[in-house]
């Protein structure tokens, strides 16, 4: 990864709100408003976006962690717009700046940290656990 380079590489996501979208259509909530985990898929889409230049083909990243904080209501059909801004590398961990907007109306912001993996280790580690997983529940 190009670490110097990256600091304030900006990824941008845009969805529009539907139906199944919803805290009602997801079961976490009971009103027909956008699902909280759609905020979270946006800002980790604009980060991934953020990094497509910097990033080797043998690297990724995977959330680590998401500091989310919901401003506002956002009902269907409404169209979402989100910046994420890499603001610090430390080690292998990146830390991102999200906004995500109704127009200029801010709907939610968070800090969101991502950890740099190597792609087929990661997919190795993975595969072994989900092996080892099948085998101790039959």
């Amino acid at each position: 990864m190009l670490f110097e380079q990256a600091i304030g590489a900006v990824g941008i996501s845009t969805m529009e709100v539907r139906p199944g979208d919803t805290a009602l259509a997801h079961g976490s909530g009971d009103v027909p408003t956008i699902s909280n985990s759609f905020f979270v898929s946006l800002c980790e889409s604009a980060a991934i976006t953020s990094l497509a230049e910097f990033l080797d083909n043998a690297e990724t990243t995977i959330l680590a962690s998401i500091d989310l904080q919901v401003h506002g209501a956002v009902g269907m059909g409404t169209q979402l717009q989100t910046a994420s801004t890499l603001v610090e590398i430390e080690d292998n961990q990146l830390t991102f700046a999200c906004e995500i907007h109704d127009g200029p109306r801010l709907v939610a912001s968070a800090l969101m940290r991502r950890n740099l993996v190597e792609r087929v280790s990661f997919l190795a580690r993975t595969a072994a656990l989900s092996i080892m997983s099948q085998q101790s529940n039959n």
